[in-house]
């Protein structure tokens, strides 16, 4: 998949735990896990806005485009 998602980099910037940021942005560890490991097929806006918020970052910090 060309679209890398790169929480588990900002997670480690950050010194957070996966269950801490799937608690802040309300949403499950399973689909946390999903998000950090690629297999999604979409990313509603709504949670890279949590997600950012969260880890105080920019959507340029999770996303990364490889050809």
């Amino acid at each position: 998949m060309p679209i890398i998602i790169n929480i588990d980099v900002m997670l480690a910037k950050r010194k957070m735990q996966s269950q801490e940021l799937a608690e802040i942005i309300g949403i499950t560890q399973a689909n946390l896990s999903i998000l950090k490991t690629g297999k999604a097929k979409a990313l509603k806006v709504s949670t890279l806005e949590a997600i950012c918020k969260a880890l105080e970052c920019q959507p340029g910090d999770l996303l990364e485009f490889k050809p």
